[in-house]
């Protein structure tokens, strides 16, 4: 326990909401010493950091290299002697071996120069997007902790998606619920962490501050989004969304008893399009910083998906950092041209004009032999597109840029790309958005400018790039249509089949064709190889290419349930 003097009926409470890089702990654990030091200098009683940020989460198996959670426990106990200086004390998120070999998701308390105590996650989570299962052991049901006479209950992250440890922590005494999360975001996810904080508030009678992490780590992305609700439910303060802060709340307990926030931010949250704007970019600034690239370099074609790309790469890295490559062949438009150099122009980018006629011509004639009597079909296209691949690939290995890629979800989910070609790259930032939010997302950014983003203001994606009919101009007056159902219809197929696994006949129910419903399932499926070699992408939907949605490759279902010609 701490041994300083009692605080009983005040306390100032940091909120660091903070962007770790995994792996990093130096770098962490200076990020926690700076942000220490500020709230010391505003008068901070206790710092509450999120979950495992001395490691930086999700650490994955990194956790399983023991020598890695030892730097992370010196590194806090490093933290903890610098709490001898008597300035604020900290709530540290890290993992934690015990005497046994045990290892626990931690938060440990530091003060006075030492760990003062620890409590461990007991609540693992094992789906979607987490595995914690695999590499933590669950701690026991937490009680409170005595933080200079106030009993602070620490449940941690998936601690209060229940309700057994908040429970436990009210019966033993606890008056405030201090919250470390990893919470990734989704469309939608932050109203759904306000409902269970809610019903938290509600089961145990307790004030809740629910402290996020920022910042990207492959292919998630944590909002930050930090929040606190008073016993009544109400809203006691509330941090950004997509932005490092540190926030001061001041909290005493009234003639009830009951804690109340007197100071803290209430700042306004973005709306749906803002949020999966910033989520995008957020991703892919951070996936290019975080792992030291000096830039990205992407093929610009005149079309909706590589201008987006191009857009959300100048917001979130600066148009000196982004470099476009018009690859032209013989079924380019001179409409392309045009619309990828004015695309170019607005966004202030780099732009080269590189014609692809003489290396695919010499495939072709490489080929002519193994070829002879066959007629041309999506081999030869496929040649297009990964001669296009090969040059991006050329330029990024040449001068240290990442390539990123442009397919969207849409295009991904039934293999209308083409693997080692317009496939290659480091990073996508539209992975996971479907055509139509694609579509949706590009005329908002023409219309908006939010605070913070590094691009233009204004019309930065020419309109005819939205308004014109989607192709891939691999062969003679080729649309995307040819192949596919209309984007909405394809969307919503494909949303039911991925966000939701509805089943066929439910599909149907919606005013699908049976028979088109049954074709996207197949290409679904048969893509499953493609996607397991794509480059990672940002997570937006309820059920991301990845680390959400996990599909065998060799896989021989299709739902044939009400199909009167299935035997």
């Amino acid at each position: 326990m701490s041994n300083t003097s009692a605080i009983s009926d005040r306390l100032r409470l940091a909120i660091a909401q903070l962007n770790p890089t995994v792996g990093d702990v130096t770098g962490n654990l200076a990020i926690a010493r700076q942000a220490r030091a500020q709230a010391s200098a505003d008068k901070a009683d206790l710092i509450l950091f999120s979950e495992l940020f001395i490691a930086g989460y999700q650490p994955e198996d990194l956790v399983l290299k023991r020598i890695f959670v030892r730097r992370c426990m010196e590194a806090v106990e490093e933290l903890a002697q610098d709490t001898s200086d008597g300035g604020c004390a900290v709530l540290m998120g890290t993992p934690w071996l015990d005497e046994n070999d045990n290892l626990y998701n931690a938060m440990a308390l530091l003060d006075a120069g030492k760990v003062q105590t620890l409590r461990f996650k007991y609540d693992l989570p094992n789906y979607s997007v987490f595995d914690e299962k695999r590499v933590f052991a669950a701690g026991p049901l937490p009680g409170p902790i005595d933080f200079k006479g106030i009993r602070l209950g620490v449940p941690i992250c998936e601690d209060i998606w229940t309700d057994e440890v908040c429970e436990c922590l009210a019966e033993t005494g606890a008056e405030l619920l201090l919250v470390p999360n990893g919470s990734p975001f989704a469309i939608g996810k932050f109203e759904k962490r306000l409902q269970i904080a809610v019903a938290r508030v509600v089961e145990t009678g307790l004030p809740l501050i629910y402290c996020n992490q920022l910042g990207g780590q492959d292919e998630l992305v944590f909002d930050g989004a930090s929040f606190g609700l008073h016993a009544d439910r109400s809203l006691a303060f509330q941090m950004p969304q997509f932005e490092t802060d540190l926030a001061i709340t001041d909290w005493v307990r009234n003639p009830q008893g009951a804690w109340v926030c007197e100071a803290g931010p209430k700042v306004q949250l973005p709306d749906v399009d803002e949020s999966n704007w910033r989520a995008c970019v957020l991703g892919l600034a951070d996936y290019v910083n975080k792992n030291g690239f000096p830039g990205v370099v992407l093929g610009l074609s005149g079309g909706i998906d590589s201008a987006i790309c191009a857009a959300m790469a100048v917001d979130a890295l600066g148009a000196d950092r982004v470099h476009a490559i018009m690859l032209p062949y013989r079924y380019t438009s001179k409409e392309s041209v045009s619309d990828a150099q004015e695309c170019a122009a607005r966004l202030g980018i780099r732009y080269d004009h590189v014609p692809i006629a003489e290396p695919v011509e010499g495939f072709g004639r490489v080929l002519s032999g193994i070829f002879s009597g066959t007629e041309p079909d999506t081999t030869e296209e496929n040649i297009q597109s990964r001669v296009r691949g090969v040059i991006l690939m050329a330029i990024s290995n040449k001068f240290g840029s990442m390539v990123v890629t442009t397919g969207n979800k849409s295009e991904m989910a039934v293999g209308y790309a083409t693997i080692y070609g317009d496939m290659n790259g480091g990073f996508n930032p539209i992975k996971d958005l479907y055509k139509t939010q694609v579509y949706h997302l590009s005329r908002w950014r023409n219309e908006h400018f939010p605070e913070g983003l590094l691009g233009p203001k204004g019309e930065v994606i020419p309109d005819n790039i939205i308004t014109k009919a989607p192709t891939a101009e691999l062969r003679e007056d080729q649309l995307d249509q040819d192949s596919l159902p209309p984007y909405d219809v394809l969307d919503d197929i494909l949303s039911c089949l991925v966000e939701y696994e509805m089943s066929i006949d439910e599909i149907i129910k919606r005013g699908h064709d049976r028979a088109l419903v049954q074709r996207i399932e197949h290409l679904l499926y048969v893509a499953e190889y493609k996607r397991r070699q794509a480059p990672p992408g940002v997570k937006i939907t309820r059920r991301n290419f990845g680390k959400d949605r996990r599909y065998p490759i060799t896989n021989r279902w299709r739902d044939r349930s009400a199909d009167n010609s299935a035997t």
